[in-house]
Parts: C-alpha cells; sequence; structure tokens
C-alpha cells in the first residue's frame, strides 16, 4: 500500500492548483482523512504525515480510534448518526457533519456539556439514497436551531454523487454554496455558517473550485485495509 505521505504530497498539489484556479487561498482548505476503512495503524500514519483532522462514520470505529489516538487529531463525525448514540461519542468528537433532523438536534444539545460545531447536511443531489434535507427545508430548520445553546452551525455538508465525470458535481457544489452564502448572510449570533464540507476522492478538485472548506478524502489518501 502506498504511504500516505506520498498520497497526501499528491492531493495537495492538486489542491494547490485547484485553489490556484479559483482564486482560492490553499491554507483555507482542511483535508479531512476518512479512516473508516483502515486499521488504527494507518490512521496514526496519516497523523505522522502531517494530517490534523480525521473523519468517522461509525460509532464503533470512532472510539476504537479515539481510544489510541485521542486529542492527537481533530474528530469529525462524517456518518448518519443515530440520536441514541450521541451519548457515546458526544464528548469526544469536534465537529458533526451530519446534523439533519431536529430529533438528533435535541440529543446532541441534551448530551453537550460545550458548544459543538455542526454541520447541517443538506441533500442538494435530491437522491432517495442520501441523507440530508432538502435545499429548501435548510433556512426554517437553522432558525429553529436558536434555542439549542449547545449548537453551533458551523456550516453546510453535502455528498455528491459518485459520476464517472466528476465536473457533473459542479453544479451541485455550487449549489450548496449559494445557500451557505444565504445562511451566512441571515447573521445568526448561532450560525456564522462559514464552512462547506464537500469533496471526496473522485470530485474534490471541483469542490475546491466551489469553495469547499474541508474535504473527506479516504481511499486516495488513506486506502482501504478492512
Amino acid at each position: 500500500m502506498v504511504a500516505v505521505k506520498e498520497n497526501l504530497m499528491e492531493i495537495q498539489a492538486d489542491i494547490e492548483q485547484a485553489a490556484r484556479r479559483a482564486g482560492r487561498n490553499k491554507e483555507d482548505i482542511n483535508i479531512i482523512a476518512v479512516t473508516k476503512y483502515v486499521t488504527i495503524e494507518r490512521a496514526k500514519e496519516a497523523l505522522s504525515a502531517g494530517i490534523v483532522h480525521l473523519g468517522e462514520n461509525r460509532n464503533e470505529g470512532f472510539l476504537a480510534k479515539f481510544e489510541e489516538i485521542r486529542d492527537s487529531a481533530t474528530w469529525h463525525f462524517i456518518g448518519s448518526l443515530q440520536s441514541r448514540k450521541v451519548k457515546d461519542m458526544i464528548h469526544h468528537i469536534d465537529y458533526i457533519h451530519s446534523l439533519d433532523r431536529k430529533s438528533l438536534a435535541k440529543e446532541i444539545n441534551k448530551r453537550a456539556e460545550k458548544t459543538v460545531p455542526c454541520f447541517v447536511q443538506v441533500n442538494v443531489s435530491g437522491e432517495e439514497s442520501k441523507h440530508g434535507l432538502d435545499e429548501g427545508e435548510v433556512e426554517s430548520f437553522i432558525k429553529d436551531l436558536a434555542t439549542f445553546e449547545h449548537i453551533q452551525v458551523a456550516g453546510l455538508m453535502t455528498m455528491a454523487p459518485h459520476v464517472d465525470n466528476p465536473e457533473e458535481t459542479r453544479p451541485l457544489f455550487r449549489k450548496l454554496r449559494l445557500l451557505r452564502d444565504r445562511i451566512k448572510g441571515l447573521g445568526l449570533d448561532y450560525a456564522p455558517c462559514e464552512y462547506l464540507s464537500m469533496g471526496m476522492s473522485n470530485d474534490y478538485e471541483i469542490a475546491v473550485e466551489e469553495g469547499a472548506t474541508h474535504i473527506r478524502i479516504g481511499t486516495k489518501l488513506v486506502g482501504s485495509e478492512i
């Protein structure tokens, strides 16, 4: 398996070029290593290569890695989160990328002891297989979070379809950016909505060109072992 450091250098070069094309600063783009399909050792290799952010989408996998790595990483929960499992991980996670319903917001707010930055997940593609709010529901959903003192809406997140031509994802990423701009423009203290979590191994360059601040890369960065 190729060393994470080699993969990271290639991805960073891609990001730098995409950022330059878009007139952006490469430092504004955070790479999240999605470690759900790799061992704890491979996750540690990612950290040694210079990765700061690790992303997990299952409680069990996250908790196992957290026990070994703890605060050496900034932790992102990027999968669909069941309300009943919030209590197990809420005190360890730094960001949640999948806030998509009021019941989950209530559980996060109830269990958290400090403010939790959350990305509201939006289903911009309209696929039935994808989680997330419809575009038209996002503003009212975020306004309804005003009384949830432990939730900060840090940004929006989406998962684009996996397509052969990554260029096809551009309109979806652009749609999320425009929605983010609209929410940010509301000037809500609890919802600064500065960030965009979008783009994965097959389409991260397009996502960067369209404004992504957090890209979630698994296979191309750390591979798949499990």
